[in-house]
């Protein structure tokens, strides 16, 4: 274990508890990483590209000391290792969703960085507008070769990484096809979806009145 295993503020109040437990560098970053699902080591590394293979290690051993995260070996043919957030990780979505609703306020730079394809679903989740009377469905979203099960509700969006298989495709409502880039200037800056239709930054397939419902409950 690294020594920041071991650093603390010294202070009971449950903020500084909890800063003890997920305030280093990176470490919430790496828990949205896992909110919709398990992932290997190069994964995560791929949906955080400015973490160093050292870092993102220390991180992992901190989190899983601190009973957040967990170890998991796929069977064969698989063969592999994934990480994946324990029931006590998983407990910090509702607190990831309120600092992304208060770091929304924050100014972008001119040039912001891309958001990877779990950061934008987790945006999405996070800045969902409740419509009692919105559409309801499952939709198959597709952001550079991801596949997310999105649900649709009246006062929340469900999401989970989905198998990316033509039969989990065949059984949503609707299906989304995007990068995260496209996603992000159609729910936030502006473009409209019939443009992004037009110029094959974007495919709708399916329940076309869900999708466009669902990409329509952002302000």
């Amino acid at each position: 274990m690294g020594s920041a295993v071991n650093r603390s503020y010294g202070d009971t109040c449950g903020i500084a508890r909890a800063l003890d437990a997920v305030g280093e560098r990176w470490a919430l970053l790496v828990v949205r990483e896992l909110l919709l699902g398990p992932k290997r080591f190069t994964d995560l590394r791929a949906g955080l590209p400015r973490i160093g293979p050292d870092m993102l290690a220390a991180r992992l051993r901190e989190l899983e000391h601190r009973g957040l995260i967990g170890q998991r070996r796929l069977p064969p043919p698989v063969a592999r290792t994934v990480y994946e957030l324990t029931d006590r990780g998983a407990e910090l979505g509702p607190v990831l969703h309120a600092l992304g609703r208060w770091g929304s306020g924050q100014a972008l730079g001119s040039e912001p960085p891309p958001l990877s394809p779990d950061a934008a679903v987790v945006a999405m989740q996070t800045l969902f507008e409740p419509d009692p009377g919105a559409r309801t469905g499952v939709v198959a979203l597709w952001l550079d070769g991801r596949e997310f099960e999105l649900r649709s509700q009246p006062d929340r969006l469900v999401a989970a990484a989905a198998a990316g298989t033509a039969a989990a495709r065949a059984a949503a409502d609707a299906t989304i096809e995007t990068e995260p880039a496209t996603l992000a200037a159609i729910l936030w800056h502006g473009l409209g979806i019939d443009h992004a239709v037009a110029d094959g930054r974007l495919r709708i397939g399916g329940d076309e009145r869900l999708a466009r419902s669902l990409l329509t409950r952002y302000g």
